[in-house]
């Protein structure tokens, strides 16, 4: 198989995958609020990559650790908290069309922070994409129904940190193992999990809520295919690839979104349509 046609099927994939986070982050917050459901999710995830992490240990250099702290906690954790706490507000349509500004993000930082030259058009697509995203979040009240669209934000501050952790992997992390890589970054985040799991008060909530199993059920497979096994295909995919292509997988999670959300009730409007439009359209022109 072709480096190029392997790369596109890693992108469908991880696609499938992420789309489908927003739809189980709904399902998550029917028993849990957003802090237990972002310390399910990274404890869940980090127990499985902690037999990984103490296998891989003895490969990771010593100035390479502080690298992956900012994988770790730009790339997972905050987002983690991030986008649950959005989604009290808006729906899983509406965050997965706001994802789609990860690539565009990742090539302003990739400009600002790592010094990455644009052409005029790459910054005529920036400011195409960033213009859909204002106009969902100012103008798309009315077509949501309930909710506070503002709490959008929270998805676009998630979209800078993947950004952040995108470019830190090519830039300082390009030769790493993607599963040392992964195993590393949430291992490093367990503590903090744990002592979320007890601050918040899971054992408690999942004694008392009637759908608590249920929602637990959402959270370990968005833990152990949205975070563990997509964590691992995606920093192999910025390996394979680069930051900017790998990010471009903003292209199709929104369709995902969409059509998950469709079924699920989620009412769906013409700004959906046209904010992501002018998204992808300039995530498109800001990547020729």
């Amino acid at each position: 198989m072709s480096k190029t046609l392997k790369s596109w099927l890693i992108l469908l994939l991880l696609a499938v995958i992420w789309g489908s986070s927003y739809w189980l982050i709904k399902k998550s917050l029917i028993a849990f609020n957003p802090f237990q459901v972002a310390s399910l999710r990274i404890g869940i995830a980090a127990l499985a990559f902690l037999p990984f992490f103490l296998f891989k240990l003895k490969n990771i250099q010593k100035q390479e650790w502080k690298f992956l702290a900012v994988v770790g906690l730009l790339g997972s954790g905050i987002p983690s908290f991030l986008f649950p706490i959005a989604q009290t507000e808006i729906s899983s349509s509406l965050a997965g069309v706001l994802s789609s500004l990860t690539p565009l993000f990742t090539l302003v930082l990739a400009v600002l922070m790592f010094g990455m030259t644009v052409a005029r058009r790459n910054m005529i697509g920036i400011a195409i994409g960033f213009l859909g995203a204002a106009g969902l979040i100012v103008f798309g009240k009315s077509a949501f129904g309930s909710g506070n669209n503002w709490y959008g934000l929270w998805i676009v501050f998630g979209c800078v940190f993947y950004g952040l952790s995108a470019n830190t992997v090519k830039r300082h992390l390009q030769n790493m193992n993607a599963l040392t890589l992964s195993s590393a970054a949430f291992a490093m985040l367990l503590p903090f999990a744990l002592f979320g799991f007890w601050f918040t008060d899971v054992p408690s909530t999942m004694q008392s809520h009637p759908e608590a199993w249920t929602s637990l059920g959402y959270l370990a497979g968005l833990s152990l295919a949205g975070t563990f096994f997509a964590s691992v295909v995606f920093f192999w995919l910025v390996q394979l690839t680069n930051a900017v292509f790998a990010s471009s997988v903003s292209y199709l999670t929104p369709i995902v979104a969409l059509l998950l959300g469709t079924l699920d009730g989620e009412l769906i409007s013409f700004w959906h349509f046209f904010a992501m439009g002018l998204i992808l359209v300039g995530v498109y022109l800001s990547r020729e």
